[in-house]
């Protein structure tokens, strides 16, 4: 199995989006994030169902990393409990897991 792993996100607006990415990358917790959106999310909290656009985050990093990065979406979030669900990467472009590898 690879180390890399995919840890997903969403930040209330791009500017914050942006912030979060520039951040792991240039920290090296993250060898790329994609900022998709907006997207429109529809969640429950605090007891009561809600919509809000988002813009969703796709970061790239290996298990070393991992949960580091995870710990510095929480600093760096405005959100008091911000997604973070991390995915292990089982197979792609050797070449690719290797650049990914190489920039964490």
């Amino acid at each position: 199995m690879a180390d890399e792993k995919l840890i997903i996100s969403t930040a209330g607006s791009r500017e914050e989006a942006s912030r979060i990415a520039r951040a792991l990358v240039e920290e090296k917790l993250a060898a790329c994030v994609n900022i998709v959106g907006p997207i429109q999310s529809v969640y429950r909290w605090q007891g009561k169902i809600d919509t809000a656009p988002e813009f969703l985050m796709l970061i790239k990093t290996t298990g070393a990393m991992s949960g580091v990065a995870i710990t510095r979406i929480r600093e760096l979030h405005s959100y008091d409990l911000p997604e973070a669900i991390e995915m292990n990467i089982d197979g792609g472009s050797s070449e690719y897991l290797k650049w990914i590898r190489d920039n964490c």
